[in-house]
């Protein structure tokens, strides 16, 4: 069974969260346009996830986002549609494309739903043993020819293939948030992969137009690799901080360097806020487990305890964590020991930057620089501005950027990753940094 047939019947798990719900309306759009262009072909897409809640917010969000696709892809439209005197307007072409991605979308609760599924793509909570016992029922529900990908971005693969019996048919497929936007897709083949699946994982992200990076198959691949042990750096060192200037305000200084320092597109405390403080969590212990360094925090651990959490509402808003959001910004720091926010006010803001001392170059911005054709030139002249600055933040930017490059050396050395160049590409297009922590600018 070539690719082509396979996607004419697939299922998403887990299809109703915030990977599984992108996965779901990449597949859900694909399969829309592949039906329309051959009329004859059935295809279905069967979503599972645990309530009808959420699931109706699926079904919500897979119209709203087919009518944008319609809307932005009307030419192709108008030029599939010819032939159908019933469609003029371009509002009615729309709405017909919205009808066509849904008439092929099924849902429901059951696994029982993938059974017929020649291809399931598995977006479930990152917990081991939900995992499991999601695949040892999906290996005796689906046929012997079925293939699972998974978005685990922790867990080893043979793990979950040597539990399940399912190997040679499991593939890692790693897709960064959100999956309907980010570029970057993490494929991990363990170890008696079947080659056919491979090449078709391949062949599938090309379709699905993704930037593949292959990582080895040890827990948290390249993006968590790194991820993780560039947040308990950030950890310690605001621990480190908060001994001579207090919590709060170690914790914005430790936030402001790793943003605005660093050049990175929100800082080290918002990036787990957005990940999620318990999902970090999770994958610290996952890779602890299956890698035994250290990977934890107390920090982490007494968050949780204090009901904070982080994460993500369903529009995709951060949700306050170490930090309180107003409007998509920062506006507070939480302080464990009053349970309560600081406010980032004028004053407190104008001491902190104070005690960090002047930035490099203050008009230099990420998103100044994101879209700079000049960006390599001018990050050069920024480092090394960098470099020769005698300041309490230019030592914690210096500090970090050694501690990142550390890291993604150590990735290469261990085998996560084939090539200093797969870690680079991981972090500037998983992580949007300017640049990959594998670089010269501060030698």
């Amino acid at each position: 069974m070539d690719l082509n047939q396979r996607l004419k019947h697939v299922a998403v798990i887990g299809a109703a969260g915030k990977m599984g719900s992108g996965i779901a309306l990449l597949l859900a759009l694909e399969m829309a346009w592949r039906a329309l262009e051959d009329p004859g072909a059935t295809y279905v897409l069967n979503l599972v996830d645990m309530a009808d809640g959420p699931l109706q917010g699926l079904q919500r969000y897979l119209r709203d986002q087919a009518r944008k696709d319609g809307e932005k892809q009307i030419n192709r439209l108008r030029a599939v549609f010819r032939d159908r005197a019933d469609l003029v307007e371009n509002g009615e072409m729309v709405q017909a494309f919205v009808d066509e991605v849904m008439i092929h979308v099924r849902t429901g609760k059951a696994l029982a739903l993938a059974k017929d599924s020649s291809l399931v793509f598995e977006a479930a909570f990152e917990r081991e043993e939900v995992k499991v016992e999601i695949y040892n029922e999906l290996a005796v529900l689906c046929p012997p020819s079925t293939w699972f990908l998974t978005n685990t971005s922790s867990i080893p693969l043979r793990v979950l293939a040597e539990q399940c019996g399912i190997g040679g048919r499991l593939i890692g497929y790693h897709f960064y948030n959100p999956p309907a936007v980010q570029k970057l897709l993490e494929v991990i083949v363990p170890d008696g992969c079947d080659p056919d699946l491979v090449e078709a994982a391949y062949a599938l992200a090309k379709i699905l137009r993704k930037t593949t990076v292959p990582a080895r198959d040890i827990a948290g691949f390249i993006g968590n690799g790194h991820f993780m042990r560039d947040g308990l750096h950030c950890i310690r060192e605001m621990e480190h901080l908060a001994r001579d200037y207090g919590f709060v305000q170690a914790l914005y200084m430790v936030e402001k360097v790793s943003r605005d320092w660093l050049l990175r597109p929100m800082g080290m405390f918002q990036l787990i806020d957005y990940v999620g403080i318990d999902v970090f969590q999770l994958i610290l212990r996952v890779m602890d487990h299956y890698l035994q360094d250290g990977l934890h925090s107390d920090l982490i651990d007494h968050m949780l305890d204090l009901g904070i959490r982080g994460g993500q509402t369903s529009s995709g808003a951060q949700k306050d964590g170490f930090l309180r959001y107003e409007k998509g910004r920062p506006a507070g720091i939480f302080d464990p020991a009053a349970r309560d926010y600081v406010p980032l006010d004028e004053a407190f803001v104008r001491d902190m930057d104070g005690l960090l001392g002047p930035h490099p170059d203050p008009a230099l911005t990420w998103k100044a620089l994101s879209r700079d054709p000049a960006r390599e030139e001018k990050l050069r002249a920024y480092f090394r501005r960098l470099k020769d600055l005698d300041s309490l933040g230019a030592g914690m930017a210096r500090a970090h950027v050694f501690d990142s490059r550390d890291v993604a050396l150590d990735l290469v050395r261990q085998g996560v990753a084939a090539r200093p160049e797969d870690v680079n590409d991981v972090l500037t297009l998983g992580f949007f940094h300017l640049y990959g922590p594998i670089n010269d600018y501060l030698d």
